[in-house]
């Protein structure tokens, strides 16, 4: 086991009080990768790490040489999930595939993160295009655990202590699965929040861009440098939230253990003063589940097309069923999956009106981490939200078993900034200590 303490809004504030220089953070966290990665395998591997990063600081001294005017992530390590394009930086995407077939301009949100002082401390694992083959990245709560996926490496960084932030996506349940499994905060914006432009895509109708973080404090505050038109101000009532659990079948798809850890954490919520409703938000559950895997399946096969007729042989086996899956996808289909999210969404919205529901609750995986590294895990507890494109928050609340157990918070579409505002109440009332807020 190796979790290591890296709150983000704790070194933000230390490198504006110049309590912490930022070779002195880049020296640290090179230490602890250079120690524990080659266990973990959370980065892609790069010769003269340290030295580059270096060569970095200096540069950002000279694009920012007046301290009182440097920007929010002014010297900030961040590891970037590798199907995101960085100038300097190779994409493979998890695969086999050559990286100059691969290439591309560099990724909006990347670029967004160095104009607001960040380094890039390197590309983290991802599974064969953000898909379920899995990398080589293990759980750093227990080596012999799944990260969870695709974006492994970026969750097992984070909880690593590697780094403080870490860019994520999320098709299905790419950042609040293995948010959940290895133990840290998963942000999923709404739906194209964040620009996607410069990621290899997935399924363009459901990929996110998101993240992880040890503090939700840290995760608010790149939330309002990433996400477009972001409000701090944005206003709230300060009654307590009134929570929605989605009963019947989707909570059935998750295991007993983590059921009964979810009925011990609403009834603690109750204890606390929070008002729980629950209602049938996807008595539908196996028809979301069917529409949206038909719908990245067909997407998924029209991004592959070309490079899969040149490369067939370099895909693995669960990338050739998919792109095989959404072959016999007609357009048509296509079409009524991809209306089928709206659907959905103003489905949530309704219920979250007629039942006067400020949260919707539920648990973050189907159950924790599972033994052994060929799975990255179930998504089926978040594939309705990613579906649907609402903000999503994972975050830890405690261990069941020796592993990490986490809870998902969604809101309503475009609502991401009273997302955090409510969850950051419901921490507050219940007196979780383990996030650094």
């Amino acid at each position: 086991m190796f979790i290591s303490e890296c709150s983000l809004s704790k070194i933000i504030s230390q490198l504006q009080k110049m309590e912490l220089t930022p070779e002195n953070l880049v020296d640290e966290l090179c230490d602890k990768i250079d120690r524990w990665d080659a266990n973990i395998q959370a980065f892609i591997p790069e010769l003269d790490r340290r030295e580059r990063l270096h060569k970095d600081v200096k540069e950002l001294y000279k694009q920012f040489p007046n301290p009182d005017s440097r920007p929010v992530m002014f010297g900030i390590p961040v590891g970037i999930k590798e199907i995101f394009h960085v100038d300097g930086f190779p994409t493979k995407a998890g695969s086999d595939l050559p990286s100059e077939v691969l290439k591309g301009k560099e990724a909006t949100v990347v670029s967004k993160l160095k104009k607001a002082g960040a380094l890039i401390l390197g590309k983290t694992v991802t599974t064969e295009f953000a898909y379920f083959h899995p990398g080589a990245t293990c759980n750093p709560n227990n080596f012999e655990h799944t990260p969870g996926g695709s974006s492994s490496g970026s969750a097992a960084a984070v909880a690593s202590g590697f780094c403080p932030l870490a860019l994520g996506t999320q098709t299905i349940g790419s950042i609040s699965r293995p948010a959940a499994y290895c133990g840290v905060i998963g942000f999923k914006p709404s739906f194209g929040r964040i620009p996607t432009s410069g990621v290899i895509p997935f399924s363009p109708s459901a990929d996110h861009v998101g993240f992880f973080t040890q503090d939700i404090k840290g995760s608010q505050i790149i939330s309002s440098v990433l996400c477009d038109n972001w409000n701090a101000e944005a206003s709230i009532s300060e009654k307590l939230p009134i929570l929605g659990i989605p009963s019947g079948n989707y909570l059935k798809q998750a295991s007993i253990d983590i059921l009964i850890s979810f009925d011990k954490t609403i009834n603690k919520l109750k204890n606390a003063g929070f008002q729980v409703k629950t209602t049938s938000a996807f008595t539908n559950i196996d028809e979301i589940n069917f529409l949206h895997r038909e719908m990245i399946s067909y997407e998924f096969t029209q991004v592959h097309e070309s490079w899969y007729s040149s490369f067939k042989t370099k895909y693995s086996q669960a990338s050739i069923d998919l792109i095989k899956k959404g072959r016999v996808v007609s357009p048509d289909k296509f079409m009524k999956t991809k209306s089928g999210r709206e659907v959905l969404r103003n489905k949530l919205k309704k219920l979250s009106s007629e039942n006067e529901i400020d949260l919707w609750i539920s648990p973050s995986a189907t159950s924790t981490a599972p033994k052994g590294l060929k799975s990255t895990g179930d998504p089926a507890m978040n594939l309705p939200w990613t579906y649907a494109g609402v903000p999503t928050l994972s975050i830890p609340f405690g261990m069941l078993d020796g592993m990490p157990y986490g809870i998902q918070f969604a809101r309503n579409f475009g609502e991401d900034e009273s997302l955090f505002y409510l969850v950051n109440q419901i921490l507050k009332k219940c007196g979780i200590r383990n996030i650094n807020s």
